[in-house]
């Protein structure tokens, strides 16, 4: 089968490699396409856990091939999305219930062969049927369970006020998500104007251009249509800088959320008194692991709505170029790998 194969940061080729068996438990996926995102870029270079050699992917729907012997509840052809995040199922963090804390953590498309392939195996129990759904809806699954993560670890009050820093299609899944989920005023800040066009196409109350090189400017306009903060600040961007914006903007006892992957050398800077003296939370929000029924259910009833976030498509040959649009074009909001 043909297939992206890393043999090391920033080297891959096409190539032509033995497709996968499944086990007993395993089903074998025919991948239809797969979604592309920032964390492609952390694993390009080597990080967030990336092993080497490597199939990279982890943004799946595809149909069921073939199944091992063990395998129940699937049939030849039925519509799967997979839960890229795969826990040991026996350490103390999986027998409390906090398996995404799990340290044997095995991640699609970072540290187990991945969906830029036109094959692939996985455990039974971390497929999900989307039969029935557009695979241009479908394919939004993953970043959508994120996204439904992201809102359990918030978990607004009703008649909250929120921020987010990012548009891009993860933060705009978290912002209807936040929408629907009992805040009372959505704001989304980010420095795209048509990305903001679609947020604002989503649903979402209302819209900031994020000025990167005067965010003090942006800060200033955000308090002044706020009224002095948030209840629920959630950076979204990947950048420290921008992160650095977030504790002043929330309000007394409000939540941060760090929702976006930066660098693991970049440091953000707040006052630990400020913190304590308004009961400010910091959380983070890394993946997901069990959101994924959550997430299908508010696709599949519309809930959830990813239109006009897939602006390219490529095929695995083309996976090079992929890259490339998603890091300097512009004009990219989610792009797809068709196989």
């Amino acid at each position: 089968m043909k297939a992206v194969l890393y043999d090391a940061p920033r080297s891959f080729a096409v190539h032509d490699v033995p497709r996968p068996s499944p086990g007993p438990g395993d089903i074998l996926v025919k991948v239809l396409q797969s979604g592309i995102c920032g964390t492609d870029l952390h694993i390009h270079e080597g990080n967030f856990f990336a092993e080497f050699p490597l199939i990279p992917g982890h943004e799946v729907v595809g149909t069921v091939e073939a199944a091992g012997s063990e395998v129940e509840g699937f049939v030849s052809g039925e519509a799967v999305a997979v839960n890229p995040n795969i826990n040991c199922r026996h350490c103390e963090y999986c027998r409390s219930g906090r398996a995404l804390l799990c340290p044997n953590l095995k991640g699609m498309g970072t540290n187990w062969p991945g969906s830029f392939a036109e094959y692939l195996t996985v455990p039974y129990q971390f497929a999900y049927s989307v039969e029935g759904i557009d695979p241009d809806v479908a394919v939004f699954t993953e970043p959508a369970a994120c996204a439904m993560h992201g809102l359990e670890s918030l978990g607004p009050r009703p008649g909250s006020t929120a921020l987010i820093f990012g548009a891009g299609p993860t933060g705009l899944l978290l912002a209807q998500l936040l929408v629907h989920g009992g805040a009372a005023h959505v704001t989304v800040a980010a420095p795209t104007e048509f990305k903001l066009d679609r947020a604002r196409a989503l649903g979402v109350d209302e819209t900031v251009l994020l000025d990167r090189e005067d965010l003090g400017a942006t800060v200033r306009k955000l308090r002044e249509i706020s009224g002095g903060g948030f209840d629920l600040v959630v950076e979204a961007t990947g950048s420290a800088l921008v992160g650095e914006q977030c504790v002043p903007l929330t309000l007394n006892g409000g939540t941060v959320l760090v929702f976006g992957v930066t660098q693991p050398s970049d440091r953000v800077s707040f006052s630990p008194y400020d913190v304590f003296r308004r009961e400010i939370t910091i959380r983070g929000s890394f993946a997901e692991i069990n959101s994924f029924a959550a997430a299908i259910r508010a696709l599949r009833s519309g809930r959830l709505r990813t239109t006009g976030l897939i602006t390219h498509r490529f095929t695995l040959d083309d996976y090079g170029q992929a890259l490339k649009t998603l890091q300097t074009d512009k004009s990219a909001h989610k792009i797809v790998v068709t196989v």
